[in-house]
C-alpha cells in the first residue's frame, strides 16, 4: 500500500500544479503575446507598394484577437532611422490598431533594417521598455527583399530572446539569407508574394502567428552541415528550475549528448554534428514549482563533406561554425529577358571563385506557392531559357551556385510572362 499511496500523492500534486498553472495562464481562446510589425517604409518602396502593405497589415490585424489580456501589437517603420508608429499597449482594441495602421505615413530614407531590428530589441521587446515577461514574442517583417545594412546579427539576437520571426518578401531578395533570417522551418515562416497578392496569405499567416503565440515552442534556426541553433520561449526562471537538453542521431538514439542550462536560458547552439543527418532534440524542463512538459524536435543538417574527426567526439559545444570563405560568393544579379508567354531567358552575374563552382541550380515556380521545377546549368554557363511556362504568370526564380566545399549561395528574383493563348504547354526543357 505504501508505494501506491506515494504514487497517488505524487500524481495528485502534479495534477494540482497543472490545474493551478492552467488557471494562471492564458486561455486557449485568448492567446497572449507581443506582436511587432516591421514595415519597409524606405524610398526603395513605392507609395503604391507601401499602401498595399499597409492594407495587408490592417487586414491581418482584423483577423487576430487583439486587446487587454490577449495579443498586443506594435508597428515600427524601417528607414534611415527606425520610427515607432505605436508601441505595445498604446491601443487596447483591434479596431484602434487598424485605425493607427491606416493613418501610418511612409517615412522614406535608406533601408536600414538591421538598425531597426536592434532598436526593436532594445526599445520594444525589452522588459524595461514595457514588454510583458513570460509571453510569446512574434515579429512580422514585410520587406521588398533588400537592406542597406546587415540583418543577420541583430535578427539572431532577437531569435535568441525567443522571438519567432515571419518574413513576407514582396520583391527580389537572397533566398538563403531570408531563409536564415526567418525562424525555422523557413517554408512556414518565409513568404514570397507579389504586393498585389498579399491578401492571399493573410489567413495562412494568421494561423501561423497564433500557433507561434502558443507557449512551449521549441524551434531550430541557422541550420548548417555541422550544427544548428535552438530557441524556446521563457518556460522557467532562474529560481524555479533548470533545463536538460538532449541530442541524438535518429539512427542511433543511444548516442546522446546532454547539456544542462539555467532556468532563464532561451537558446543553445549545437555544433560539430554530422552532415545530412537527422537529429532528435529534447528540451526537458526540470522544476518543482511548475509542471512543464518536455518538447521534442527533429532537425536535419545540411549536406556536406564528412571530415576526419567530425561529429561530437572530442569537440567543444560552444563553438560557432566558421563563416564561409569570402571567395565563395554567389550570383550577385539576376537578369530576366526575352520574355514570351511560355518562356523567358534568365541570366546572372557568375559567382566569384569560378574554379570552386560545380554548377548552378535554377529553381522556378509560379507565385504564390506553386509547384517548383529545377534545371541544372553547368559551371561554365551563366544563363538558361525556361520553357513550358504559363502565360500571364509571375514566377519566383532562384539561382543557386553549388561549390565544391558543399556550400551553396543563392539569389532569387521575380519574373513575369506576358499574356498569351493558354493552350497546352510544351514540356519544360533542360538547357
Amino acid at each position: 500500500m505504501l508505494p501506491w499511496t506515494a504514487f497517488s500523492l505524487a500524481l495528485s500534486l502534479r495534477l494540482a500544479l497543472a490545474r493551478s498553472g492552467a488557471e494562471r495562464g492564458p486561455r486557449a481562446s485568448a492567446p497572449q503575446g507581443d506582436l511587432l510589425f516591421l514595415l519597409d517604409s524606405s524610398a526603395s518602396v513605392s507609395h503604391y507598394e507601401f499602401s498595399r502593405v499597409r492594407e495587408f497589415v490592417g487586414q491581418l490585424v482584423g483577423l487576430l484577437p487583439l486587446g487587454p489580456g490577449a495579443l498586443r501589437a506594435s508597428l515600427v517603420h524601417v528607414g534611415s532611422r527606425p520610427y515607432t508608429e505605436f508601441p505595445f499597449g498604446q491601443h487596447s482594441s483591434g479596431e484602434a490598431v487598424q485605425d493607427a495602421i491606416r493613418a501610418a505615413a511612409q517615412r522614406m530614407g535608406d533601408t536600414n533594417t538591421g538598425l531597426a531590428l536592434a532598436y526593436a530589441k532594445e526599445q520594444l521587446f525589452a522588459e524595461v521598455a514595457g514588454a510583458r515577461p513570460g509571453v510569446p514574442k512574434v515579429l512580422v517583417w514585410v520587406t521588398d527583399g533588400g537592406s542597406s545594412d546587415p540583418v543577420g546579427p541583430p535578427m539572431q539576437e532577437l531569435k535568441d530572446l525567443g522571438v519567432t520571426v515571419f518574413i513576407v518578401s514582396t520583391g527580389r531578395g537572397n533566398l538563403l539569407e531570408l531563409s536564415a533570417a526567418a525562424s525555422a522551418p523557413p517554408e512556414k515562416h518565409l513568404h514570397f508574394v507579389d504586393v498585389d497578392d498579399l491578401h492571399i496569405i493573410a489567413q495562412e499567416l494568421r494561423a501561423s502567428v497564433l500557433d507561434a503565440m502558443r507557449p512551449q515552442q521549441l524551434r531550430a534556426s541557422e541550420v548548417t552541415s555541422s550544427g544548428f541553433r535552438l530557441a524556446w520561449p521563457p518556460l522557467l526562471t532562474a529560481d524555479s528550475g533548470y533545463y536538460v537538453l538532449e541530442l541524438a542521431p535518429s539512427a542511433d538514439p543511444g548516442t546522446v549528448r546532454r547539456q544542462q542550462l539555467p532556468g532563464n536560458a532561451t537558446g543553445w547552439a549545437w555544433t560539430h554534428l554530422d552532415p545530412d543527418t537527422d537529429y532528435e532534440v529534447a528540451l526537458v524542463p526540470e522544476s518543482n514549482v511548475h509542471l512543464v512538459r518536455p518538447q521534442h524536435l527533429r532537425v536535419h543538417t545540411l549536406p556536406g563533406e564528412r571530415g576526419a574527426g567530425g561529429g561530437a567526439a572530442g569537440r567543444g559545444q560552444d563553438e560557432i561554425p566558421p563563416p564561409p570563405p569570402p571567395e565563395e560568393a554567389g550570383p550577385e544579379r539576376i537578369v530576366v529577358s526575352h520574355a514570351r508567354p511560355r518562356s523567358l531567358r534568365v541570366s546572372w552575374a557568375p559567382a566569384l571563385g569560378p574554379a570552386a563552382v560545380l554548377g548552378y541550380h535554377v529553381q522556378y515556380g509560379p507565385l504564390p506557392g506553386g509547384a517548383a521545377q529545377r534545371v541544372e546549368v553547368p559551371a561554365g554557363r551563366n544563363g538558361t531559357t525556361l520553357q513550358g511556362l504559363a502565360p500571364g504568370t509571375a514566377y519566383l526564380v532562384t539561382v543557386t551556385a553549388a561549390f565544391r566545399s558543399g556550400r551553396e549561395r543563392a539569389l532569387s528574383a521575380k519574373a513575369c510572362t506576358p499574356d498569351g493563348p493558354r493552350g497546352r504547354a510544351p514540356h519544360p526543357q533542360t538547357p
